[in-house]
């Protein structure tokens, strides 16, 4: 579909986070992937496969919602320049199942009698809620407050909400006390199960209320799988999936049905590392469902690397970082490695373009742009790297 929504907000000024909404989608796409080229030039123009693109609505599986009005009268969008709430609950980019548990959700919480947090004032209880869906319809609901009281409050109330959103399948609370512009606290309490299941086809990941997931499903499926194609060429017998998260690429690079398709005998050892010890147990229940033999880690991806002794340096790695890239350190690690495969899925093809410029031993073999957030100038661009000579 590549009809673009016609969205009340952005022609009333009230919302602007799309800042391309108004512009044809195949413009938008093309805009990306030029921004690509001429950030990687070394990369020919056959070796860019075709664009994987995002859809023009009803995409988004996550929304994180401020909460904003008063006490019996909230809203639930964004904050508006003076600090005031605005409503944004038919945002036509977010999956239908979250647009309708909207609703419902702002309903409840106007049943609590929770006020809404002023930041103007810094005072109130309700900061945020996150919504999460999968493909099975089930959500994962996260509330961000300010104290304790708002947490008993909603632990109390729990069985209402399950009365008006029954796709509710994990629920938590997270504290976040401080008067700071953060999205949550350290801080989480469970009301309700303990993982949201994203199925993805042949691999189903766990979430926890505070992973981090892709926020566009079809495209995070196209995104695996072309990882997972690009890993099971050269049927590698080691993989390292770096910054990991909740075990993506690494359970997809290490899925039975690749290996069958790859000709395969053995599956590659794969190993996961991430920093976030709530994201390995996620990671690792995953591959416990799937019956895929997967090492998960702890630690932070960098340091992890370069303390690992040589003979244990897969011969595929993928690394899949924040916006500000992999750094200078873990590029000359890779400059250095024997490894012979590299799998970079990137955010900020401007920090791609640093780090690739940092590893001149290694050549681009296949790239690819996955527009993972239609109507802004984000993207996702990952590509495939081979040790020249």
């Amino acid at each position: 579909m590549l009809t673009l929504p016609h969205c009340e907000y952005f022609e009333a000024g009230r919302c602007r986070s799309c800042v391309l909404i108004e512009t044809p989608y195949p413009t938008q796409l093309s805009a990306k992937e030029r921004r690509c080229r001429e950030l990687l030039p070394q990369v020919p123009e056959s070796l860019w496969l075709p664009s994987v693109a995002g859809g023009t609505a009803d995409f988004r599986n996550k929304a994180k919602l401020v909460v904003g009005g008063w006490a019996g009268r909230v809203t639930l969008g964004i904050l508006g320049p003076d600090g005031e709430g605005i409503d944004l609950r038919d945002c036509l980019i977010q999956e239908p199942g979250i647009r309708d548990a909207i609703p419902h959700l702002g309903a409840f919480l106007e049943e609590t009698g929770l006020p809404p947090y002023d930041v103007p004032r810094k005072r109130g209880e309700l900061k945020f809620v996150h919504v999460t869906l999968a493909p099975s319809g089930e959500l994962m609901l996260r509330f961000v407050v300010r104290t304790q009281q708002a947490l008993q409050t909603l632990r109390k109330a729990l069985p209402r909400l399950l009365v008006r959103v029954p796709q509710a399948s994990v629920v938590s609370v997270n504290l976040l006390p401080e008067h700071k512009a953060v999205l949550e606290g350290e801080r989480e309490e469970l009301l309700l199960g303990s993982s949201l299941e994203m199925e993805l086809g042949d691999v189903s990941l766990h979430l926890r209320p505070q992973s981090f997931f892709q926020t566009n499903t079809t495209v995070a499926r196209a995104l695996y799988a072309q990882a997972a194609e690009w890993a099971a060429r050269e049927q590698p017998e080691s993989i390292w999936d770096l910054y990991c998260g909740v075990g993506g690429f690494a359970l997809h690079c290490a899925a039975p049905p690749v290996r069958s398709g790859a000709g395969s005998s053995a599956p590659p050892r794969v190993l996961g590392v991430e920093i976030s010890e709530s994201a390995v147990e996620s990671a690792r229940r995953s591959a416990a469902d799937a019956g895929i033999d997967a090492e998960f880690v702890a630690a932070d991806a960098t340091a992890y690397a370069l303390s690992a002794p040589a003979a244990s340096i897969p011969h595929t790695v993928i690394v899949n970082p924040p916006r500000r890239g992999i750094g200078p350190e873990l590029a000359a690690w890779l400059e250095a490695a024997p490894a012979q495969r590299v799998i970079y899925s990137s955010c900020n093809p401007e920090s791609l373009a640093r780090d690739l410029a940092a590893m001149p031993s290694w050549g681009v073999l296949s790239a690819r742009v996955f527009d993972m957030f239609p109507h802004t100038r984000h993207l996702e661009v990952m590509v495939l790297l081979e040790r020249r000579g």
